[in-house]
């Protein structure tokens, strides 16, 4: 299982999830959307920063997950397109 490290900065008011390694960082890049992904060198986004994130209350948590491969996710997209489209 991997492990999701979440970081919130009351301060600073950002909200940061690193599902790989932060010291695997070597670029950021801005989504636009206040949204910050951090990427290794070969192009995987490795965690994101969401800036102006305000908690109502605080809390503390633990999240477990499996994570799948690119290869999956785009199979189970196309089954989910072909799904949708047999039903018009």
């Amino acid at each position: 299982m991997a492990e999701v490290k979440v970081l919130y900065d009351e301060i600073g008011n950002t909200l940061t999830v690193w599902f790989g390694d932060p010291r695997d960082e070597y670029v950021c890049e801005e989504t636009g959307e206040e949204v910050i992904l951090m990427k290794n060198r070969e192009g995987h986004v490795i965690g994101f920063e969401k800036l102006n994130y305000v908690a109502e209350q605080p809390v503390g948590f633990q999240v477990g997950f499996q994570t799948a491969g690119a290869a999956q996710l785009l199979h189970n997209k196309r089954i989910n397109a072909e799904s949708s489209h047999a039903g018009l």
